[in-house]
């Protein structure tokens, strides 16, 4: 790859990461409740995900036990965008991004369980100075703490259906894989509404400018960047993908900024704890590769 076509992909990269930021800034401005607001946005992701695979001349069929095995993991993504958007509608977005960056704490431990591995020496310092971070946000924000406990949840079934996608995304493409978790997650919320009988009262409240970015949130920055990721990984190793990703949490409080203004405006705590759990996030895979660890 030419030095400028390899220029082209990492700033590609980086928009990709924008957008996924910018889901954080539209869970702020569409008005209604993080259920109904997953809800359509599985739905429409899952139709923009159906277009790539048929332009790309993939074949949108799965043996039945990989895909019920995807429709739990989606369910998995379901609450985990549930409790992410919840947490940035009682607090904000500032908030809710700084804690969801402990995802790294989550997936180092949940790995060595589930994969059954030993754990590193490595994921557990850094795990404990995650959790020193994530305890100075708690001590300086605490106005904040059903946000905080909802974004903590929320990086926490992240991490968990990371490590659960780990080995299928190895066997199929994970447009594919994107498309039957949210047809799973899409279904099982709508078995939980009707059941619950709240689907029209969830809806009622919807104004044109929120299906309008529910569409933005769905379409760009859902179906567009888990397919651009996917391309992109075919040119970049994904240990860069990896790094440019972590940076979301940056550019989302950086957005957050642009968008809210002094709403955003946290404590110096807050973003001393943030700063420690981002710098936790960036060393963590440098180091892994650097340096051969010690396990228990």
């Amino acid at each position: 790859m030419t030095d400028v076509k390899l220029l082209k992909q990492y700033f590609h990269l980086h928009f990709i990461v924008v957008l996924l930021g910018f889901t954080a800034i539209l869970g702020a401005i569409i008005t209604i409740d993080a259920i109904p607001l997953v809800w359509l946005r599985m739905f429409f992701a899952a139709i923009g995900l159906f277009v790539y695979l048929k332009l790309k001349g993939i074949k949108a069929w799965l043996p039945l036990k990989e895909q019920l095995h995807l429709y739990l993991i989606g369910l998995l993504v379901a609450l985990h965008w549930i409790t992410f958007f919840h947490a940035i509608k009682v607090s904000n977005v500032s908030v809710t991004l700084g804690v969801f960056a402990s995802t790294t704490l989550f997936t180092s431990f949940l790995e060595p369980v589930l994969q059954k591995r030993k754990i590193l020496w490595l994921e557990v310092l850094i795990g404990l100075v995650i959790i020193f971070g994530i305890y100075l946000i708690f001590q300086y924000e605490m106005e904040y703490v059903e946000g905080i406990l909802f974004s903590l949840l929320s990086a926490f079934l992240n991490g968990l259906f990371v490590v659960l996608n780990r080995n299928i995304s190895r066997r199929w493409n994970p447009a594919l894989i994107s498309y039957y978790e949210m047809i799973g997650g899409f279904a099982g919320i709508t078995v939980f509404l009707l059941i619950a009988g709240t689907m029209s009262f969830h809806l009622s409240g919807m104004t044109s400018m929120d299906l309008v970015w529910i569409l933005v949130l769905s379409f760009l920055c859902t179906s567009y960047a888990f397919a651009a990721i996917v391309e992109i990984m075919k040119e970049l190793t994904a240990y860069s993908v990896v790094l440019a990703v972590n940076l979301e949490p940056v550019y989302g409080i950086f957005l957050a900024f642009l968008f809210f203004g002094e709403t955003e405006r946290m404590s110096g705590g807050f973003y001393l704890g943030t700063v420690i759990i981002l710098i936790s996030v960036f060393i963590y895979p440098y180091l892994k590769r650097k340096f051969s660890f010690k396990k228990f």
